[in-house]
C-alpha cells in the first residue's frame, strides 16, 4: 500500500512517499522516496518544478514475466512442499531462496554474494517483497544444506509433474541433447561430476559438469534432465539413462502410443541402438556416423 508519511526535522515538515508491504507476514517499508519541504510540495502542484531533478530506473519489465511464468508452476511453494518450513524458521522459506536466485539467472545472473546488491536495483518489492538482508550468500548456503540427493529427485519430480498438469505437452517427438559447463572448481576440491574433459568452449584444462535435456519438440518444453561426470562420454550418459528417462515420459503421458526421439551423433553407438530396437514403442531420428555405415560411406 502505497500511502504519504511526514517526517520532521528540527520542527520542520518533510513530504515522503512510503509503500509497505508484508514479508514473512509482517508490515514492513519496501519503498521510501523523499517529495520535499512545504515549499516545494507547493512548487510542484502548481506546476513550477520545470524539470526533473532525480530519476531512479529499475529492472522491472524482465522480473514481472518471470513471475507471471510462475504464477501456474508456483516454484516456491513446489518446493517447500517437500521442505516444509521449520518451527524457528526466519526469513524466506526454502522455496523462496530458490525463486529469488532462479529469477536473477533468468534476467542477469549474478553471484550469491551479489544477490541483494542485485535486487536493490530492481522493482522486485513491487513484484514480490522480500527482506533483501536475507538474501545474503551464507544464508543462501545456510537453506542449501537442507536439501540432499533424495530431496533434489523429489523436487525434480514435483516440478515435472507440474509443468506436465499446467501444459500437457505433446510427447510423440522429443530431443534429446548434452552440454557442459566449466567451472573454475579447485583441482583439489573433490567432486563426483566435476571432471576435466573436452568441453565446447575449448578450456580442456578446467574441471566441467555434463547436462542431459529432454524436451517435447513442439512446445520445447523440458521433461527430463540427468547431471553426469563432466569426462563420461554422451553415448555412455545417454545408454545410463535410458531406461529411467523414457519410463518417466510413458508415465505421464499415460498412453500407449509410440515416442519418436531425436539426437545427435554423439549418441552413437551399438548398445544404445539395441536397446531401442528391444522396444517397440520408441523410435529414433540421428545423425548416424559413418562408422556405423562404413558400406555406404566407401
Amino acid at each position: 500500500m502505497t500511502h504519504f508519511h511526514i517526517k520532521k526535522k528540527k520542527g520542520r515538515p518533510y513530504l515522503y512517499v512510503r509503500e509497505i508491504a508484508r514479508v514473512n507476514g509482517k508490515p514492513k517499508v519496501i519503498s521510501q522516496t523523499y517529495v520535499g519541504s512545504p515549499e516545494r510540495v507547493a512548487a510542484l502542484a502548481a506546476g513550477q518544478e520545470e524539470q526533473i531533478q532525480n530519476l531512479k530506473v529499475e529492472e522491472f519489465g524482465a522480473l514481472w514475466l518471470a513471475r507471471q511464468l510462475d504464477r501456474d508452476i508456483d516454484i516456491a511453494g513446489l518446493i517447500d512442499g517437500v521442505v516444509p518450513r521449520g518451527d524457528r524458521e526466519t526469513g524466506p522459506s526454502l522455496g523462496e531462496y530458490f525463486l529469488y536466485c532462479i529469477w536473477n539467472r533468468m534476467v542477469e545472473a549474478v553471484s550469491k554474494n551479489q544477490l541483494a546488491r542485485w535486487y536493490q536495483k530492481t522493482a522486485i518489492q513491487q513484484i514480490r517483497p522480500v527482506d533483501l538482508d536475507e538474501l545474503t550468500s551464507q544464508r543462501y548456503w545456510e537453506k542449501w544444506e537442507r536439501v540432499d540427493e533424495h530431496t533434489l529427485q523429489e523436487i525434480s519430480r514435483a516440478f515435472f509433474e507440474r509443468l506436465w498438469e499446467v501444459e500437457s505437452p505433446r510427447a510423440d517427438c522429443l530431443l534429446f541433447d548434452t552440454t557442459n559447463y566449466y567451472t573454475f572448481m579447485a583441482g583439489q576440491t573433490p567432486s563426483e561430476f566435476a571432471r576435466k574433459g573436452k568441453n565446447k568452449a575449448g578450456r580442456h584444462y578446467l574441471r566441467q559438469i555434463g547436462l542431459g535435456l529432454l524436451v517435447a519438440r513442439g512446445s520445447r518444453l523440458p521433461l527430463y534432465y540427468s547431471v553426469y561426470p563432466g569426462n563420461l562420454h554422451d553415448s555412455k550418459h545417454f545408454e545410463a539413462v535410458m531406461d529411467e528417462m523414457f519410463g518417466i515420459v510413458c508415465g505421464l503421458c499415460d498412453t500407449k502410443q509410440r515416442l519418436t526421439v531425436v539426437i545427435d551423433k554423439g549418441m552413437n553407438a551399438e548398445d544404445n541402438y539395441a536397446w531401442i530396437d528391444e522396444h517397440s514403442r520408441i523410435h529414433f531420428i540421428t545423425t548416424y556416423s559413418t562408422y556405423f555405415a562404413q558400406d555406404l560411406a566407401a
